[in-house]
């Protein structure tokens, strides 16, 4: 008992200090990976997906909402599924946000789990949507919202008589607990029929409860319907860690992990192809575990994230890679997925001041690190936006025309004021936009198995602006490196003494203009002072070979 009390005080105090670094004098030391780590050979780690908001992708009937039509007409922008072609982004995979109906605009309230949102479309154009996204090589993942319902669902309706069967598919007390959420907000809401029901997000959302075994097993059947009845390719499983509290403790509960442990094996008997994320919006070390105990094929990589925007933000290669070092040797290798912002954060562009040279090398680095990059809808093409929700998850900017391309119609909510420059039809003919950036990194990570499949290695460099690393994969290499400053860095040298394979190696340039590296490695001991010349303000060079 005491051993127990003494391990979970160090935890605490570990915790702590990695979320108020600054103020501590020490930190954890980096964990380096290892040369025997390996990627899971499966069809997401050599996908690059694209998060879509239907509302606002494109709207096919006039009525100013996006619809699954909507995306049909748009999957060959994604993907054309003609791999000649360098037209389109070289998308492979689709995550869509809540499709249920619901009486929010974002619909992560949902009333029904077996139907789509009318105003999306009927089930056979989204049937139709998958389809024509299969036939390009594209799957569509759905967001799977179970932690909670809308106040709306009948479920909860019927709830509210406490002598329904009902009852107990929620949380419930007579009297008030006096205790507060995750992030001190209000979790127990008063009961227009009486009492209090637990709601972690807020009043129009009450939380499900698990301990009800029945609960279980119907979102178990509503999973098998998805995958089996309409054939999606998997599930994001929103606010993952909320699923079941144990008291006051609202957050990564044991019961929590057991569940999603036996949800996994149920989707995998179904499909052992189907994907499995989670959106688990927490430390790394809360996250870890829900990959190592497979309970999730993917969690998102929030801290890498934010390091990322730090790293551009000020230039400093250091609090990338500094995060590179520890969280890549923490998470099983594959097993994350890296992205910039997505529907609930300020996007990228409006974070970094709209300066499209640091949203470049913010791209450069996400896409080209191990797991399964996403990237929000707008993204590629440098849409703005700043919180309340509504303002990140405005309508997709095909075109300088009329409401941005996005609808005939009067969209659902306003067109960002930059639009005539900042759109589809104007960036993607031009050769140094933003958008061209996007889609030839894309297109050289779907060519090269290294930057799928290969672990990472930091390497050092002798100028605080430049990120550099290495990946590697059975007997292959690839170099990353990017200037993240404003300034030209005239002689850069590379060095890395360890975790490379003996042997002659040769690299070529496959993105940016460099020149070419040939360099020996004797005894494991890696290379020192490799000397790769002039690198210019915010450029990225991959140069790749074996």
């Amino acid at each position: 008992m005491v051993r127990s009390v003494f391990l979970r005080m160090m935890l605490v105090v570990v915790l702590i200090c990695m979320s108020v670094l600054s103020a501590c004098t020490t930190k954890p030391a980096p964990v380096e990976p290892t040369s025997n780590r390996e990627t899971p050979d499966t069809w997401w780690n050599q996908s690059v997906f694209y998060q879509i908001f239907v509302r606002s992708f494109y709207d096919s009937n006039g009525d100013g909402v996006g619809d699954f039509q909507g995306i049909i007409q748009k999957l060959d922008y994604l993907n054309d599924g003609d791999p000649s072609t360098t037209s389109d982004l070289g998308i492979q995979g689709i995550w869509l946000l809540p499709i249920h109906p619901s009486p929010s605009y974002h619909g992560y309230d949902v009333t029904d789990y077996y139907a789509v949102n009318p105003a999306y479309g009927t089930m056979d154009d989204f049937k139709q949507l998958l389809d024509e996204a299969h036939k390009r090589g594209i799957r569509i993942i759905m967001d799977l919202v179970i932690n909670h319902t809308s106040e709306d669902h009948p479920w909860f309706q019927q709830a509210l008589d406490p002598k329904s069967p009902y009852r107990d598919w929620y949380i419930w007390s007579k009297e008030k607990p006096q205790y507060l959420g995750p992030w001190s907000q209000v979790v127990w809401h008063m009961s227009p029929t009486g009492g209090y029901y637990y709601g972690v997000f807020w009043s129009g959302m009450p939380d499900l409860n698990y301990q009800n075994p029945k609960v279980g097993e119907e979102m178990e059947k509503i999973a098998g319907f998805w995958l089996k009845d309409v054939g999606v390719d998997g599930f994001r499983v929103d606010g993952a860690r909320h699923l079941i509290e144990d008291g006051e403790i609202q957050a990564n509960s044991d019961a929590t992990h057991a569940w999603f442990k036996d949800f996994y094996q149920y989707v995998k008997g179904i499909n052992p192809d189907a994907m499995l994320i989670g959106e688990v919006w927490d430390s790394v070390f809360a996250a870890v575990k829900y990959v190592k105990e497979d309970e999730f094929d993917l969690v998102f990589d929030f801290e890498t994230a934010s390091a990322i925007l730090k790293g551009v933000g000020s230039g400093e290669a250091r609090k990338i890679t500094d995060a590179i070092n520890f969280n890549y040797g923490t998470y099983p290798l594959g097993r994350t997925a890296p992205f910039l912002t997505n529907h609930d954060m300020d996007r990228i562009m409006s974070q970094l001041g709209r300066d499209e040279d640091k949203a470049r090398v913010a791209a450069s680095v996400m896409l080209t690190l191990p797991g399964v990059p996403f990237i929000y809808y707008g993204e590629e093409i440098g849409m703005i936006g700043t919180k309340p929700d509504e303002y990140i998850r405005t309508p997709m900017q095909w075109s300088g025309g009329k409401n941005a391309g996005f609808s005939i119609g009067l969209p659902w909510i306003g067109i960002k004021d930059d639009y005539p420059e900042k759109n589809v039809e104007q960036l993607s003919v031009m050769e140094d936009s933003l958008f061209t950036h996007y889609r030839r990194l894309v297109q050289v990570r779907n060519q090269s198995r290294v930057l799928q499949m290969g672990n990472i290695l930091v390497v050092n460099t002798n100028d605080p602006n430049v990120y550099a690393v290495l990946r590697t994969w059975q007997g292959q290499l690839a170099f990353i490196v990017v200037n993240l400053g404003d300034e030209k860095v005239e002689n850069l040298v590379l060095n890395r003494m360890d975790g490379i394979s003996d042997g002659q190696y040769t690299l070529v340039p496959i993105f940016g203009e460099a020149r070419s590296l040939s360099f020996s490695v004797s005894g494991d001991s890696g290379f020192s002072d490799l000397e790769l010349g002039e690198i210019a303000p915010y450029q990225t060079i991959i140069l790749a070979g074996e």
